[in-house]
C-alpha cells in the first residue's frame, strides 16, 4: 500500500467512525381490543400515535399493530411465533391479559402464557416490553389484587420492561371511555402512548438493531 493510499484508506475509516448510525427499528404491538383501537378508526389508536411521534426520531421506524379485539393470553402466544417470523421486530410490546381477567381464567395460565412470549421474543432477537392491566374492582379485590400482581411477579422474574396499568392517569374518567366503559375514546389514546412511551423510547433511540439488517 502507498502512502497515499494509506492515507485515502485513514480517511475513509474516520469518516464510517463520525457518521452516526441511523436505527431502523420495528416495534411489535400484540395486544387486545385496547390496543387494536376498538370502536376508532385504525389512526386514532395508541400503536397509530406511536408511528406519528417515531417520527422525530433520527431514522426509519416501524410500528405494527398485531392485536385483536377479545384476545387472550392464549390466543397471543399462539400467534406470536408467526408475528416474530414474518416481521421480525427489534421490540415486542405485550399488551394481553384483560380477557383473561375479565373472563376470570386461571391467572397461572395468564402467568405462564406471559412467560412464554417473553421468552420466544428475546430468543427471536427482540426485547419486551410488558404492559400490566388493572381489574374494575367489583371483580373482588383478592382476584383484582392478585390479577395486578401477576404481570409484576412476570416483569421482575423475566427482568422486563415494565408498565404497571396502560389506563393509569384516566382510568376513573368516565368521558375518556366510550359507552360501554371499557374502551377508551379517541380522545384518550394519547394519553396511553404517554403511559407506554418511556419503556418504548430508550429501547428505539439506543438502535436495538441497525438499518444494515
Amino acid at each position: 500500500m502507498t502512502p497515499r493510499s494509506m492515507v485515502r484508506s485513514i480517511v475513509v475509516l474516520l469518516f464510517i467512525l463520525a457518521s452516526p448510525l441511523v436505527g431502523a427499528a420495528t416495534i411489535l404491538v400484540l395486544g387486545d381490543s385496547l390496543s387494536a383501537g376498538y370502536g376508532l378508526r385504525a389512526e386514532q389508536s395508541w400503536p397509530a400515535h406511536l408511528a406519528r411521534r417515531l417520527e422525530g426520531i433520527e431514522g426509519t421506524h416501524t410500528v405494527v399493530n398485531a392485536s385483536v379485539s377479545g384476545e387472550t393470553t392464549a390466543g397471543g402466544r399462539a400467534r406470536l411465533p408467526h408475528a416474530l417470523e414474518t416481521h421480525q421486530p427489534d421490540v415486542v410490546v405485550i399488551e394481553l391479559g384483560a380477557n383473561d381477567g375479565l373472563r376470570g381464567l386461571p391467572l397461572e395460565r395468564m402467568k405462564s402464557n406471559l412467560e412464554a412470549m417473553i421468552d420466544h421474543s428475546r430468543r427471536a432477537g427482540a426485547q419486551v416490553v410488558l404492559v400490566g392491566m388493572q381489574l374494575p374492582p367489583n371483580y373482588g379485590p383478592a382476584y383484582a389484587n392478585k390479577f395486578r400482581q401477576t404481570f409484576e411477579t412476570v416483569a421482575s422474574e423475566r427482568n422486563t420492561a415494565f408498565v404497571p396499568f396502560l389506563l393509569a392517569g384516566f382510568a376513573d374518567r368516565r368521558e375518556w371511555f366510550q359507552p360501554d366503559g371499557l374502551h377508551p375514546t379517541a380522545e384518550a389514546q394519547p394519553a396511553i402512548l404517554d403511559n407506554v412511551w418511556p419503556a418504548i423510547e430508550p429501547m428505539v433511540r439506543a438502535g436495538v438493531k441497525l438499518s444494515e439488517r
